[in-house]
Formats: C-alpha cells, sequence, structure tokens
C-alpha cells in the first residue's frame, strides 16, 4: 500500500482540526508493532484523524515512523510536531443492517397526571415502553395494531 498525499489546503483543514484532539494512540520503545498497527487501523476506521504520540527522543526515527505507519495503513501523514504525530485516512461509510422484522428499541416516557386539586402536585411516573407500545391521550400504555393491508396486495402479481 501506499500512503495518501494531500494538497496544502486540505493539510491545512486537518491540522486545524487535529489540534483539539488528544492522543489516542502511544507508540513506545517497540514501535510500530502488530498490535500498535491493529489498534492505530481501528482508530482510523473509527475517526478518520487520529492524533499518536510517539515516547522516542529522535526526531529521525519518529520521521521514519510516521514514513512507514501512513505508508502501512494507506494513510496520509498530516503533522509532526515534537513527540506528536497527525494520521488521516478517510472514514468509509457505515452499512447498516437491516432486519425487516425489527421492532423499535425500548424508550422511556414520563407519564404526568395532573391533580384535581391545584395545591397538590402532579404525579410523575417513568414507563418503560417497548417497540409496540404507545401512550394514549388519556396517560394509558396501549399495543400498537399492525395495519391492515389488502388481501390483493398480499397476492404475488
Amino acid at each position: 500500500m501506499s500512503a495518501l498525499v494531500l494538497d496544502p489546503s486540505r493539510r491545512k483543514a486537518l491540522r486545524s482540526q487535529a489540534h483539539h484532539l488528544d492522543p489516542v494512540v502511544m507508540i513506545g520503545s517497540d514501535g510500530l508493532s502488530a498490535a500498535v498497527r491493529q489498534e492505530l487501523d481501528a482508530a482510523l476506521t473509527a475517526h478518520g484523524l487520529v492524533k499518536v504520540r510517539v515516547f522516542n527522543d529522535s526526531r529521525d526515527e519518529r520521521e521514519a515512523l510516521l514514513a512507514e505507519a501512513s505508508a502501512a495503513l494507506n494513510a496520509a501523514a498530516v503533522q509532526h510536531i515534537g513527540k506528536l504525530l497527525v494520521l488521516w485516512r478517510p472514514v468509509p461509510p457505515k452499512t447498516k443492517a437491516a432486519r425487516d422484522d425489527a421492532l423499535p428499541a425500548p424508550r422511556t416516557v414520563r407519564l404526568v397526571k395532573f391533580s384535581s386539586s391545584p395545591t397538590h402536585r402532579p404525579t410523575v411516573k417513568k414507563v418503560k415502553l417497548l417497540g409496540n407500545q404507545r401512550v394514549t391521550a388519556g396517560g394509558t400504555i396501549k399495543r400498537a395494531k399492525r395495519r391492515a393491508t389488502s388481501i390483493k396486495k398480499k397476492q404475488p402479481g
């Protein structure tokens, strides 16, 4: 794999975005081992822009590490300042596993019933609704009914 190349304007924009980031991956005396490479790959896949701290005093070794990491992970070297390295790789689009029979997740709803007396406080009750339940205007919980569909639509054409 080869490292990505960035134009100066894109590099400047990524440097400004990386300024507020904390280092996600730390590289110790072992260098770019297989475990570090795997963590760095996972971080780039999840975030796209990653700041890496290197615990090494030699600037030449840090530059070599940045070049090796960007080439091995198909990433772009954005910045090398002190012991911090910044890498960028475009985030792959996420695919959503769609299930036809899936119901919405349970959710918590607050039910507020006001008292008939103005001096009493309203009662507040938290209720967990399942995917097929709803709250009526009166505050009761009912199961949602499936929509009636035509028999003609169910038959194959």
